[in-house]
């Protein structure tokens, strides 16, 4: 499971349509976004509540403390939102030691309430936690006392009245009923999107007394795409507030979304001396943790991995992308790369390893002036094949590569690149 948020725009857009979808009633939801290529007379044709409604507008960017830095308006008309929006997209601002620009707001109507409840519904490893307070708002913090929470069994399909009464229990006998009903209706949602997380803070009455959300956080399991990605309205996985991608990640997260292999790369360190060519997930958490425990994880250059049986050309395309990242920014001290990983179950470790010497042999004057050390440990498929081929290649091209089999930890190949970087005689 991995756990991605999405824009509070998208995750109204998916309660509303998986809400009438699943329950068979109707969340007045209405929302609109707005971005510095919104078009705002096309905007207003498309969503003409926009021009009869008192509005809400926020920043729609995965963070708090907006009104803090003067980013959320109440009560506007529509000429107010577009000059708020106007004045304010674009403007960089900081949050929790985050910087970045104001790039995405959200825009729907103003809703007039009296009562600010909290809730949320999320996944734990074993099952699923349910959490409510009459107390809910800014000030929710102040009051965690009056928060109750139930655990459900991570099997369950639905909640039953039992279930959720002790987390209503507390409230007025005419106001218990329908908030425990959309509880329930909500954990069905929940189960229905694939969701991971499901946050109100607050929900309210709306106008007709029923229940209505006001704030959503909420995350999507990104494996349950084949299954549940139809019901997800399109919605984007943004990246967390602050974080923009290098060319080199843009790069390979292009790659992967065109294979049906799995590529990651984030750039954790650009001056780092440790950088990791893993292949499976399962082995790039290993390499990650390992050198973190040895005391280097401020030197690790990268996090990321490569399975799913990538083709040579998509294993040479990855291995430069690594490679050119590795070998920029020296310093003059040596550099650790590390290749392979666990033992394939269906890879072809030769196939993937032609790719990689590719990669290797054109970078060899790169790797030689960075002073990386190169160590290669892999099973699987063909692996004898494919590492006898990357032992040749070291004689070949004058890098130090040193060469593992199964045989050998993974986490002992960390320890072994971190001595000989630390000794830093190339």
């Amino acid at each position: 499971m991995a756990r991605k948020k999405v824009r509070e725009y998208d995750a109204k857009r998916i309660l509303k349509a998986r809400f009438e979808g699943v329950i068979g009633k109707t969340l007045p939801i209405q929302v609109a976004q707005v971005t510095s290529s919104t078009d705002y007379k096309d905007l207003l044709q498309q969503h003409p509540w926009l021009g009869s409604s008192k509005l809400v507008v926020k920043p729609d960017m995965l963070f708090g403390q907006r009104g803090k830095h003067d980013l959320v308006g109440l009560n506007l008309s529509w000429s107010q939102a577009e000059a708020f929006v106007k004045e304010r997209i674009g403007k960089t601002v900081t949050v929790n030691e985050c910087t970045g620009p104001v790039t995405t707001f959200i825009v729907e109507p103003f809703m007039p309430h009296k009562e600010e409840m909290y809730m949320c519904i999320q996944s734990n490893r074993l099952d699923y936690e349910v959490s409510f307070s009459a107390m809910g708002g800014v000030s929710i913090e102040e009051h965690w006392d009056q928060l109750s929470s139930i655990k459900v069994d991570a099997t369950a399909q639905d909640l039953s009245s039992e279930a959720v009464a002790p987390l209503t229990a507390k409230l007025p006998l005419e106001t218990r009923g329908r908030v425990g009903d959309f509880i329930r209706a909500m954990f069905k949602v929940f189960l229905d999107v694939d969701a991971t997380l499901i946050e109100m803070n607050p929900f309210t009455f709306d106008l007709t007394g029923e229940p209505f959300p006001l704030d959503i956080r909420m995350e999507l399991d990104d494996t349950a795409q084949f299954r549940s990605g139809s019901k997800w309205c399109g919605a984007e996985f943004p990246l967390p507030f602050g974080r923009t991608l290098a060319p080199a990640e843009e790069h390979v997260q292009s790659m992967d979304e065109t294979t049906g292999a799995s590529l990651k790369f984030t750039v954790l360190n650009p001056k780092g001396r440790v950088w990791l060519m893993v292949a499976g997930g399962g082995a790039s958490v290993i390499y990650t943790d390992t050198v973190g425990d040895l005391g280097f994880a401020q030197e690790l250059g990268n996090y990321g991995e490569y399975s799913g049986a990538p083709n040579t050309n998509e294993t040479y395309q990855y291995a430069r992308t690594v490679l050119s990242c590795a070998t920029a920014n020296s310093d003059g001290r040596a550099r650790a790369l590390l290749i392979g990983g666990g033992i394939a179950n269906f890879t072809n470790v030769a196939a993937t390893f032609q790719g990689i010497i590719k990669a290797l042999r054109e970078s060899s004057e790169a790797l030689i002036a960075a002073k990386v050390f190169t160590f290669v440990r892999r099973g699987g498929p063909n692996y004898l094949e494919g590492l006898d081929m990357m032992r040749a290649l070291g004689s070949e091209i004058g890098v130090p590569i040193e060469v593992y089999g199964p045989e050998s930890s993974m986490t002992g190949i960390c320890a072994n690149a971190i001595e000989r970087i630390k000794a830093d005689k190339y």
